[in-house]
């Protein structure tokens, strides 16, 4: 099967970026350096093509209870404007993805909403959306507008300013999760102040045959999939399919250290499996590794205790704010206070660690 390319393919091209599969989707890994990318996000800024990410509408009547029936959080809660953050749980409570959603404006006097699934989890999601309205007899219109947008983030100290520039309505003003629709650069966007960096910024979700526009209008670094990797991870941010896995490596929301996107208040599929979960506590649990010794850990190294393998690593890099090798990994709860001495097996060679905080950027501080 071909790989789905976003509608700025061609000038990522012209570019001379070097790209990369990425959840079915040939994405720009870098453009100059990873290194080159991501300091201008954390100096200054820096622009991400993120069309790979889905978008999925849904309107009417029923809209409001089908989206909260199968996210974690409580969508209920949303004004026009907000967005939040959540999982999409299956009935065991693992997490199928993770996902941003926006309380569109109101569309014929219903309520209207927009979820972004991560890379090629767009028709899933759909297809879940569309099983459980007819399954449960709602009123909604989902629709997969994947193809009909692209999407840019606008990362870093100054890059909200950046977009402020070329915008002819205010965007400086929203506040974080929050978003309104805008005109940039001539092009109507839906403007939200969200992120994956651990920066400042603002990502937009454009029209795809005016997403060149937007995009040659905002003049500053180009980011590829290098970079935006490496700064998700200092910032502690997960990675589906990647840090959890529904099929490979399945995990819920307290596991993963983002149980603040579940409300046992709201009747959703896994909420009892949730609830359970709460209640009893875990066995194991997401923790931030900083390596002691020369290595760098990466996605499937064996994290040890004494010899004994204890648990794997799910993402790991050299830290080119740090300077210091990072890794993200479960491990038994005993094992999981910041402080906590192991080994990540690297080459076959056992390196010591240290169990930190996250986010890694804070831990330094």
């Amino acid at each position: 099967m071909s790989l789905r390319e976003p509608p700025l393919h061609g000038a990522h091209e012209d570019a001379g970026a070097s790209f990369t599969d990425f959840g079915g989707w040939e994405m720009p890994v870098e453009f100059d350096s990873i290194r080159t990318e991501h300091d201008a996000v954390r100096e200054s800024v820096g622009k991400f093509d993120v069309s790979h990410m889905g978008e999925i509408e849904v309107s009417g009547p029923d809209a409001t209870e089908l989206t909260n029936r199968l996210t974690s959080n409580d969508v209920a809660a949303l004004s026009v404007g907000d967005a939040q953050y959540a999982t999409i749980p299956n009935a065991d409570g693992d997490m199928i993805d993770d996902t941003v959603l926006y309380r569109l404006p109101d569309r014929d006097g219903n309520p209207a909403y927009l979820f972004v699934p991560n890379a090629g989890g767009d028709e899933a999601a759909f297809d879940r959306w569309v099983a459980h309205r007819e399954e449960w007899g709602l009123s909604a219109t989902v629709e997969n507008r994947t193809d009909d947008y692209g999407m840019i983030a606008v990362q870093g100290p100054d890059a909200v300013a950046l977009v402020e520039a070329e915008a002819e309505d205010e965007v400086a003003d929203l506040s974080r999760f929050s978003a309104r629709w805008a005109s940039v650069a001539g092009v109507d966007c839906w403007v939200a102040r969200t992120g994956y960096t651990g920066e400042d910024g603002l990502e937009l979700v454009i029209p795809s045959d005016e997403v060149g526009a937007v995009w040659s209008a905002l003049a500053c670094q180009p980011c590829g999939l290098g970079a935006r990797d490496t700064l998700r991870l200092e910032a502690g941010l997960l990675l589906s399919g990647q840090d959890f896995d529904v099929a490979d490596n399945p995990r819920n929301p307290y596991e993963a250290g983002i149980g603040f996107t579940v409300d046992l208040d709201t009747e959703f599929v896994g909420r009892d499996a949730l609830a359970a979960v709460e209640a009893a506590g875990v066995d194991e649990q997401l923790v931030g590794l900083r390596l002691l010794d020369r290595g760098v850990a990466r996605h499937g190294h064996e994290i040890s205790v004494d010899g004994e393998t204890v648990g794997e690593v799910t993402s790991g890099t050299m830290s080119p704010t740090l300077g210091e090798p990072i890794a993200l990994g479960y491990v038994p709860v005993a094992h999981a206070d910041p402080g906590t001495e192991l080994s990540v097996v690297v080459r076959g060679e056992p390196k010591s660690a240290r169990v930190v905080n996250l986010p890694f950027l804070e831990e330094d501080e």
